[in-house]
């Protein structure tokens, strides 16, 4: 792994570093900040301005499910080549929405057909996989994902996967170190978008 970018503030952290890191993690979490959230710190008014979508991306506010949540995530951070952020979610709400290893194996190396993924499951990997490949979504698969959520959820999804392309591309560029409690990508593959040749 190479050396972090951006390397991420430590303890002691400045009053309003911590008071902000304090906003970010989940009261009494049982890990420090994470090195994503103690880099973003390095700039206090982006970290300021990105904590209430985030927030709102992970509350009850969402419209959509945990597992519709988790798929999406763990797919744009795979199409990104996203270790860092797919490890986080992989351990952190994973298994609690409802993906086994089946799941997190075919969010980084299968595509919408793998037979781990429910009928609902594959048309988020294709929504993810349209908007990362062209910026699009088709009308079949709009008239698809339309007759299974409402106008209020698929701008939620939409604007879920812009965010985790915003994490990824935060995550990558600062070279953001991985947490050592994360998962890893499946073993002797990277994501699809390196097995792709990308």
């Amino acid at each position: 792994m190479k050396a972090p970018r951006i390397p991420p503030l430590a303890p002691p952290y400045d009053p309003p570093v911590a008071a902000e890191l304090n906003q970010w993690m989940p009261p009494g979490a049982p890990v420090e900040p994470l090195k994503l959230f103690r880099t973003l710190a390095q700039h206090l008014p982006l970290a300021e301005a990105m904590r209430p979508l985030g927030s709102y991306l992970l509350s009850r506010r969402l419209s959509v499910e945990k597992r519709e949540r988790e798929v999406v995530i763990e797919r744009v951070c795979a199409r990104c080549g996203c270790e860092y952020e797919w490890g986080v979610h992989a351990v952190a709400f994973g298994a609690a929405a409802g993906l086994g290893e089946e799941q997190l194996h075919a969010s980084a190396m299968g595509d919408a057909s793998d037979p781990a993924w429910t009928e609902a499951d594959a048309l988020l990997v294709r929504l993810v996989d349209e908007l990362h490949d062209t910026g699009h979504v088709s009308d079949e698969l709009w008239g698809s994902l339309a007759e299974r959520w409402s106008p209020q959820q698929l701008l939620d999804l939409l604007a879920l996967a812009g965010w985790y392309h915003v994490i990824a591309y935060i995550a990558n560029g600062a070279r953001v170190e991985l947490e050592s409690w994360g998962a890893r990508f499946p073993a002797n593959s990277s994501s699809p978008e390196q097995s792709a040749g990308d």
